[in-house]
């Protein structure tokens, strides 16, 4: 007898063809990522054809509830790997949304060579950074540099 999955599993998913279900939570789930995120279907749809970037959705019933970009890029010193714009729905966290994302993040990184997965986070994001290092992240002595073009606040 095979066993049956409940209602509450984690599924993660690689995004290969966008969907009206993907985008709808993609646009539901940016305002939980960050307050200037603004939603645009030609960057999603962007994210999802570009080589370099790779986007996972986690699924709980078959509904999106969250997402991650892993972005992997070629240097001189090896293949590198970002992890960028983790978010889960607020109405599932603390299920092991987030984690099942990271992993399959970093999982697909280590499957393609990198050298390094590297992601950042806010300090005040607490129960973000002890998700990040429960699944092996390290925090680094560096300091992070940005550079926008005057007015834009990103």
């Amino acid at each position: 007898m095979a066993a049956q999955e409940s209602d509450d599993t984690v599924t993660i998913e690689i995004v290969e063809t966008l969907d009206d279900a993907v985008r709808a939570a993609v646009e539901r789930l940016l305002p939980q990522l960050s307050r200037s995120a603004t939603f645009s279907e030609q960057t999603l749809a962007w994210v999802v054809a570009h080589e370099a970037t790779t986007l996972f959705v986690a699924k709980v019933g078959g509904d999106v509830v969250g997402a991650l970009t892993l972005v992997m890029y070629p240097l001189p010193t090896g293949l590198r790997a970002h992890v960028d714009d983790v978010v889960v729905d607020d109405a599932v966290r603390g299920r092991g949304v987030g984690e099942a994302l990271v992993r399959a993040g970093v999982d697909r990184a280590v499957e393609v060579g990198a050298r390094t997965v590297d992601l950042t986070s806010r300090p005040s994001r607490e129960s973000a950074i002890r998700l990040y290092e429960r699944v092996g992240f390290v925090r680094r002595d560096s300091t992070l540099f940005r550079w926008t073009p005057p007015g834009d606040e990103a």
